[in-house]
Order: C-alpha cells, then structure tokens, then sequence
C-alpha cells in the first residue's frame, strides 16, 4: 500500500494534476489504486456549470487510468528517473457518471512490456460498478528523452 507520499515518489505529478490518493494494492503486474472524487476539484468549476449536475470530465478519468498504468513502471523508474508519456488509447468506454462524493478504484493489469513501452488493461469502477475501461500505452522515457527537443526522443 502506498499513500500519496509514496505515490509522489513514484509519479512526478503535483496538485492538480496528481490524479491518486492512495495505491491499495501493488504488484508487478497489477495495480489498485484510489481516487476520492470530491466537490472541491478545480474541474468542477466548469464541467459542467449549474444548473447541470456536476460530472468528472471523461479526460481526467483517463488521466487517473494512465497515473495507475505508470505505476507498473520496472522498479528502476522508483523515485521519478522516467516519465510516462500517454502515447496510446484504445477500446476505451464510459458506462458511469463519476460525481463528487464517489470513490473511484483504478485497477491495472500489464499486458505488455517492452522497450520502454508498457500497455495495461485498466478499469475504475465505483461501488463495483464499472465507470470506464481502455487499453493503454505509454512510452517510458527516462531523464534524457523526456528533455531531449521535440522529435528527438526515442520513438516506441
């Protein structure tokens, strides 16, 4: 288990972007993590304004999916030397609103590694029922590639 020290450690993203509170479960090829979706999230401000009801953009849940998939990075990533660039989304689907006061469990499973490319089934799910799902890819960049000018880097 991992609180959002641990995860800080992990994924060099701060407020407002960090996406994760907490990792509940972690292996090599499995991740469970936690997102609280609360009334406060600077998202909410305009998506969508009154009098809608106020729903978790379908992006940022993305994003929450894709910060649980760079937690299967090889423990040599531990401590921000790569980044995960999102570089691919595939068979995505949104069944469930997500509203302020739900509490979002992301769960990852890798599916492929390789070459600094890593794809992952994930899910969030709210009280067990499914929000979103999507196959994604990101390309893992260490220090060097991630600074390196545009077109550059490694290509996966």
């Amino acid at each position: 288990m991992r609180d959002i020290e641990g995860i800080r450690k992990r994924i060099p993203l701060r407020y407002p972007y960090l996406m994760l509170d907490r990792v509940l479960e972690e292996g090599p090829d499995r991740v469970v993590a936690l997102k609280n979706v609360t009334v406060n999230e600077p998202f909410f401000q305009g998506h969508f304004p009154e009098p809608f009801p106020a729903i978790m953009p379908g992006t940022l849940l993305l994003e929450a999916m894709a910060q649980t998939a760079a937690l299967l990075a090889a423990p040599e990533h531990e401590g921000g030397s790569a980044l995960g660039f999102l570089v691919g989304v595939d068979a995505a689907r949104f069944r469930r609103k997500v509203v302020p006061g739900d509490q979002v469990t992301l769960e990852a499973k890798k599916t492929r590694a390789r070459r600094g490319l890593l794809q992952a089934d994930v899910t969030a799910t709210v009280a067990g029922e499914i929000a979103a799902s999507a196959t994604l890819s990101l390309f893992l960049a260490g220090k060097d590639e991630a600074h390196a000018p545009e077109g550059k880097a490694r290509r996966p």
